[in-house]
């Protein structure tokens, strides 16, 4: 009954798509506004038949109807609950059944708040919305079907893969990651919509876009942090960032939705980058759909991807239909993309903005051409070419420092244009302070030019970001006779928008110095010990094991070490790095233990061990500021909320939008 009630769910659901579609585009081009709603509820009803499916599987995995197969393919009956309800997402089908339903929330989501909104952006967005979820609804219903009947029932499952079940964070990461990646598919239907609606020129689709676009990459932002502590805590490298394809994945959209977030403001603020503004914004989306098509089609080996038969030609021809498609769209617009301003000096904010986007849009191009050329070399030559870490971090590092540096400039300088003065005072201060933290950088033994650099940049972008928020908080005391956390508070909340991007920054800058710290300070130690022997770290640091141990858990078996950390003499700490070892594996999964500070990491993982329990291998690696990545990351998810916050004005100027229409013809007027 179940697999039945989710399987007739999906396919009612593909219908009312197929009738919304038609609905919508009858109903805006011959203008009859019962169309247009019916067409609009029907994006309502595709969340309710989204809802009913998803609830149906995960009512399917936690009771183990193995008759559906998505849960024979990775339901099992000794897997906790918890990781039971989370293998939802932890397979193609399943994910594919997730991102349908968060597509759908978000398209439900946008139609009722911009519901007595005039004009035909919202329409023609529901029609962008709503095909986009047709094709994922064809995959549900084709390719990807989670609900097809197993026969002969077996009796259990092998459960999900044991990488996904060995770590909290896993409940936590792929969540975050689909809300960043299916909300950029919002700001891609704005951008269709105004185009087809023929409000491109208008600024008021940009203002809805910019707001979905920060919220999607705040989400995002969270999950690649998410993303990078799970590597970071289960997989036993040691490391947190590898360049894997998947990876790059969620990276390039990153990037591009950054760019977009500062070229917008150029457009508002001077009416230039129109046309560029919209390519930013299709070539996000397209970056999303490309890279679930890199881990679901099976062309790629990573630990995170997916493998299966030919949902990958799908993607490919949706691709190249949604990138068709804008492509025509644009050029039919090109009236209205027109930039209305120009630059006015070299020294100003805008021209900041635009190296920004140049270095960011490089960065990005980096990153696939790292990511697809192996892919594309071997489908040309049968050949396998590996492009690893040190062609990325030799192309990216330099743009890294670049972007670091422009942090601290951009909010240094005026709108159009600054004197010679202006910029003196504005940037010496904090070159001064970069040149003292570079010099103390190298005082201490650092040789890597990079490494000093980007401690000296931060430095600098560090004091120019806190620097606005002194010198406005300063002028508030003075005018208004304010205590500094009064002060701080109202000013943050009169310009939200502008210190909740500098508050990002600070976010950004943390992950910076984290990063090259733990890079050029880290520390690696292997030996293998007996009980009571020890092994020195550094100097200051030493490891002696008490013992090995074993338990039975009802999805694994698990063997630890005991190990005590010593400094000075004395013990400060006890870890326990672990094997675990999975029935549907024939490879032990680790679990590293961690212990960390706020000045770095302990990392440890147990290598190896002898079976009378009377020696273990454990590598220890010292990891400088690493938990400075997990907290710069929330704080540039917060900058964004602080960014997106509605204020009182914006809420003003929605009810003025909305009062006192009801979805009258006017709302389904095209403009020519």
């Amino acid at each position: 009954m179940t697999r039945i009630l989710g399987l007739v769910a999906t396919w009612v659901a593909l219908g009312i798509a197929i009738y919304g579609l038609v609905a919508l585009v009858v109903g805006i081009t011959k203008q009859r506004s019962a169309w247009v709603t019916s067409g609009l509820q029907a994006v309502y009803v595709n969340f309710a038949l989204l809802s009913v499916s998803t609830g149906a599987m995960l009512y399917a995995l936690v009771t183990h109807d193995f008759s559906v197969g998505y849960v024979a393919q990775v339901g099992s009956r000794s897997t906790p609950l918890l990781f039971t309800v989370i293998s939802l997402w932890g397979a193609l089908e399943g994910s594919i059944l997730f991102w349908g339903w968060v597509l759908t929330l978000y398209a439900a989501i946008v139609v009722y708040t911009n519901r007595h909104r005039a004009g035909g952006l919202v329409p023609w967005s529901a029609v962008a919305l709503t095909t986009v979820s047709l094709f994922f609804f064809i995959l549900l219903v084709g390719p990807a079907n989670p609900w097809h009947l197993v026969n002969p029932v077996p009796p259990d499952g092998p459960g999900p893969n044991p990488l996904l079940q060995n770590h909290i964070l896993m409940a936590v990461h792929p969540p975050l990651l689909y809300l960043g990646y299916v909300g950029m598919t919002v700001p891609f239907a704005f951008a269709v919509g105004a185009l087809l609606s023929g409000e491109v020129h208008k600024d008021d689709w940009i203002r809805l876009t910019r707001r979905w676009t920060l919220s999607a990459w705040a989400f995002l932002s969270l999950a690649i942090i998410a993303g990078m502590w799970w590597s970071y805590e289960v997989l036993g490298w040691g490391g947190y960032w590898a360049w894997d394809p998947v990876e790059n994945a969620s990276f390039m959209p990153w990037l591009t939705a950054t760019a977009f977030l500062h070229s917008v403001m150029v457009q508002e603020r001077r009416g230039m980058l129109k046309l560029w503004n919209v390519n930013l914004i299709v070539g996000t989306f397209l970056l999303t759909i490309l890279g679930t098509f890199l881990t679901r089609s099976g062309i790629i080996s990573s630990v995170h991807a997916f493998t299966t038969g030919t949902i990958g030609y799908y993607f490919l021809a949706f691709i190249a239909l949604c990138l068709i498609v804008s492509l025509v769209l644009v050029a039919g617009n090109s009236a209205g993309l027109r930039s209305e301003g120009r630059l006015d000096a070299m020294a100003s904010r805008e021209t900041v903005f635009l190296f920004n986007n140049l270095f960011l849009t490089g960065f990005t191009l980096v990153v696939i051409l790292g990511t697809l050329y192996p892919l594309v070399a071997e489908a040309a030559t049968g050949a396998k070419v590996s492009v690893g870490g040190p062609f990325f971090n030799r192309m990216s590092i330099p743009i890294c420092v670049a972007l670091i540096f422009l942090m601290g400039v951009g909010p240094s300088l005026p709108w159009k244009a600054a004197s010679n003065a202006q910029v003196k005072q504005a940037l010496l201060p904090p070159l001064a302070v970069a040149v003292l933290v570079a010099i103390a950088v190298v005082a201490f033994g650092s040789r890597d030019v990079y490494a000093v650099a980007s401690y000296a940049f931060v430095a600098f972008a560090v004091v120019c970001n806190l620097r606005e928020y002194g010198v406005g908080v300063l002028a508030r005391r003075k005018a208004h006779g304010e205590s500094a956390p009064v002060a701080l508070g109202r000013l943050v909340a009169a310009n939200q928008r502008r210190y909740g991007g500098y508050l990002a920054h600070l976010g950004i800058l943390m992950v910076a110095a984290a990063v090259t710290a733990s890079s050029s300070g880290k520390v690696e130690r292997e030996g293998t010990l007996k009980p009571g022997q020890t092994m020195d770290i550094d100097g200051t640091l030493s490891v002696r094991l008490k013992g090995l141990w074993g338990k039975e858990e009802p999805q694994r078996q698990v063997v630890g070490a005991d190990v005590e950390l010593i400094k000075g003499g004395k013990v400060i700490g006890l870890v326990d790095p672990r094997m675990n070892f999975y029935r549907s594996q024939d490879q032990p999964v680790p679990t590293p233990a961690v212990r960390s500070r706020p000045q770095g990491d302990v990392y440890m993982n147990l290598m190896a061990f002898t079976p009378d329990g009377q020696s273990a291998t454990v590598k220890v690696i010292l990891e400088p500021f690493v938990p400075w990545i997990w907290f710069g990351g929330l704080v540039v998810a917060l900058g964004a909320v602080v960014s997106a916050w509605p204020t009182a004005r914006t809420s003003r100027r929605a009810v003025r939008a909305s009062v006192p229409r009801q979805v009258p013809p006017s709302a389904v007027a095209v403009s020519s």
